[in-house]
This record gives structure tokens, sequence and C-alpha cells, in this order.
């Protein structure tokens, strides 16, 4: 009874106060303002160049010699297979490698383990529609290979907000680790203007270093562009655009000024300039992706994918260095078996499939 009378207290209170009900019209005609712009959600600044860097260039995906992959899907609804991974001739890649995958409308775990012993895992898990936590986590054989990553990303309606932890620590008596915080706010329909600062602490004998990093997106008909200055001395562009529905083409541009490391004199007071510029373009056909690019550094890269059968498909990766007069070719084979009364749920139930947090 006590608690109703203090709650009734507090609430004719708050009404009455002149100050709070001027910040609660303000924040109210704020909200409203921003929900007649119509603005969207922009993505995380992580991602700022995604549809540039992760679905047109093939870098994440070239690979070289040979490699077969298997997988067996267990169930669809929660999603639950696993692979068997077998590589050779490939120095990235190890001769045997088995992973899994497990995922729900709120949970995803994955993990993978080689023959060397080493273990990668991944596991989401998405506490509302808006906010979602990620761990990653990597052991090896040996000290000083182990590293764990938390990430936790905030969804709103018009802006992102993330905040990831890398080997955060507090066993040595104080914060070390490296921390690393972005905001990326919609300004208009069109427009999306954000920053990163990262903090980070390698021991408790040295000084905390601290950077300060700004980043821009804007999407016009059927093309995007994004740019991002870090405090670093680096400076990236990327373009991404659409030429037809089946085709799509991006640039990327990173300049790297770094002073006191050039030619200028005895001391070394000049600075030194480099950069990277990578072109591509992606082609989707009916039963197979194909990827190409070049950069400045004279590399020239494809990647084929071809679903032959439902359960197989084939991927061809090659890259010539045209300076270094060097080639590099990759085959590999992906097959995909499961139970015939699985298949038959996997087509009834596509489309109603839960989003899995990936």
């Amino acid at each position: 009874m006590e608690d109703v009378k203090v709650e009734d207290f507090l609430s004719s209170y708050m009404e009455g106060n002149a100050v709070f009900r001027a910040i609660r019209d303000t924040w109210s005609s704020f909200s409203e303002r921003r929900e007649a712009l119509g603005l969207s959600n922009p993505g995380t600044v992580e991602n700022i160049a995604r549809e540039v860097q992760k679905d047109v260039f093939l870098t994440n995906y070239m690979f070289t010699g040979l490699r077969a992959d298997w997988t067996r899907p267990l169930s669809v609804l929660p999603l639950f297979q696993y692979t068997h991974s077998f590589a050779m001739g490939s120095p990235g890649l190890p001769p045997y490698g088995f992973s899994t995958i497990y995922g729900t409308s709120k949970v995803f775990m994955q993990a993978n383990l080689d023959n060397d012993g080493q273990l990668s895992a991944q596991g989401n898990y998405r506490w509302t529609s808006a906010f979602v936590t990620k761990l990653n986590a990597q052991m090896a054989p040996g000290p000083g290979q182990a590293m764990i990553q938390v990430n936790n990303d905030y969804n709103g309606k018009d802006f992102t907000a993330s905040l990831k932890s890398i080997n955060p620590s507090m066993i040595e008596g104080g914060l070390t680790g490296i921390f690393i915080g972005s905001y990326l706010q919609s300004i208009t329909p069109s427009l999306a203007l954000g920053l990163e600062a990262m903090w980070q602490r390698a021991a408790l004998n040295a000084g905390p270093e601290s950077a300060l990093s700004y980043c821009a997106k804007y999407k016009g008909s059927g093309w995007i562009a994004s740019a991002q200055i870090q405090a670093q001395g680096a400076v990236s562009a990327s373009y991404w655009r659409r030429l037809t529905e089946k085709v799509e083409a991006g640039v990327d541009l990173n300049l790297q000024f770094a002073p006191g490391l050039g030619g200028g004199g005895l001391m070394g007071n000049g600075s030194r300039k480099e950069g990277t510029a990578i072109a591509g373009a992606k082609y989707d056909f009916r039963t197979s992706t194909f990827k190409a690019q070049l950069d400045s550094s004279g590399r020239l890269s494809c990647l084929v994918e071809k679903r032959v059968l439902p359960p197989v498909q084939i991927s061809f990766a090659g890259e010539m260095d045209h300076f270094k007069q060097q080639a590099k070719v990759g085959l590999a084979v992906s097959i995909e078996t499961a139970p015939e009364e699985l298949m038959n749920v996997a087509q009834s139930s596509s489309a109603s499939a839960p989003s899995v947090p990936f």
C-alpha cells in the first residue's frame, strides 16, 4: 500500500514539475519529427561497406589447392548440421576440419575443429528483436594462442550502436584489452553518419591508447557510397552499384598516410603514402555465380560457383599476379546429403523458417 502511495506521489510530482514536462514535450516532439522523416536502419559501422567487400569482392572466399566439403543436415527447425572438410595443397586451409552449426530464431552456434587442434567457436544470442550479443573464441595449442571477442549490437529504427571487446581482462589488477564502440545514425533517408572510438591497453605496465574514426554512408537509386577516416591516418572509400538485376560492381580505395616514416632527411621527417585500389564485379546466373576483381598490385582473381545438382556445388578459384608472374588455382566440391523426409520438410517450411541471428 505504501509502494502505491509513493508511486502516485512521484507520478503527480513529475506531472506538476515544469522542468520534467518541458523535457518530456521536447523529446516527444523530437521523436515525432524523426518518425516523419521515414528513416531506416543504416547497419553497423563494421559493415558499412558490406555490399562491396563481402557481396562483390572475393577476398574472403579465395582459396588454392583442392578442397572437398561434405555436409549432413540433421534438422531444419531448429537448424542443425555438421560438415567434414578436406583440403590439399592450400597453405591457408588445414588438411581436415570438422564443423557444426545449430540455429534457432534466438540462438546461433557454430564450432570448427581442425586436425592441428585449433578450435574456433561463434555464438549469437538475440535478447530482443533489436539487441544481439555475439561471442567469438579461438584456441590453439601453445601459449598465447587464445582469443575471445564479445560484440553487443543494438539495432534501432534509424541507428545502430555497437560495443566490442577483444581479450578483456582484469586479472592483473586493472583493465586490459581492446574496446571499440561505434554509432551509426541515419540523418536523411539517404545519408548516415557515424563514429567509432577505440581504447586499448596491452598490459598494466604500458599506457593506454585511444583513437577516433569517422564514417559516412550514402544510398542513391541503385548505388551506395561510403567513406571512413581513421585516426591513424588512413582513408578508405567504396562505391557499389547494381548495373542490372543480376550484375553488381564495386570499387574500394584505401590510402594510408604515416608521418615520420618517409625519406625526408636523416631523421625521417617525411611521410610515407601507400594506397591500394580494388575493382570487382559479380554476375548471378540461374544456377551459378561469377566474381572477378582486379587490384592495383596487379592481381587478377576470379571465382566461379556452379550448382551442378541440388546437393552438389563446384567452385573454381584462380588468381594471377602479373607483377610477380605467379598464378594460383583452386578447385572445391561441396556435397550436401540429407534424408528424403528431411528434404520434404525443408521445402515445405522454407517460407516460415525462423530468422537465425547470424
